[in-house]
């Protein structure tokens, strides 16, 4: 798999087995949609994979990334991607093999704050549902934040889901990315 656009383009990056990856069409449309909004970021990768998304978002100019997954192989492969792509700047990078939940209540403990939320999990468990619930219970959003889901096009997400609203979806195939942002009205950080 290859790196679309930024200080890294057409590098490539390695695949843990038995995962799912963000196609590069997926990902090429998804940073044409946030171009706007990548530059300067803190991005949260959860359920990294491969890294994939993340690095991307890095490679176009997101000040931080910080990949989260419960799987060893794919921790062990973003960091050998990282690694390979020479990010030497490692306040810029964070890695966690934790579970997304679990790492969302210790970003909050940690008054950790993120810009753009990706999450990417195993299809048709209702875990995007869960997650973006677990994302409204705890502060570890800036105000205006983004969360972007990628779902099956079976696992469709509700307009309303805890303190989101879709704000917009993408349909690319089997795959759709559907876009939040909060609609509750949150204390000024």
């Amino acid at each position: 798999m290859r790196i679309s656009a930024g200080k890294f383009k057409s590098r490539t990056i390695e695949m843990p087995k038995g995962i799912r990856p963000t196609s590069l069409k997926v990902r090429e449309s998804l940073f044409e949609i946030l171009k706007q909004v990548t530059e300067g970021a803190e991005v949260l990768d959860l359920y990294c994979g491969s890294g994939a998304v993340g690095i991307e978002a890095f490679s176009r100019g997101a000040k931080k990334v910080t990949f989260v997954d419960n799987n060893l192989q794919c921790i062990k492969t973003v960091k050998k991607n990282v690694a390979g792509l020479g990010i030497s700047d490692i306040s810029s990078i964070e890695i966690y093999k934790r579970d997304a939940l679990r790492a969302i209540e210790d970003f909050c403990s940690n008054h950790q704050r993120f810009d753009i939320v990706f999450l990417d999990p195993p299809y048709y468990k209702e875990i995007a549902k869960n997650t973006l619930i677990a994302l409204s219970e705890y502060d570890i959003l800036v105000r205006n934040a983004l969360i972007v889901a990628e779902v099956f096009k079976k696992d469709e997400l509700p307009e309303r889901c805890a303190g989101f609203k879709k704000a917009r979806s993408y349909r690319y195939g089997d795959t759709i990315l559907v876009f939040f942002t909060p609609y509750l009205t949150r204390p000024v950080q």
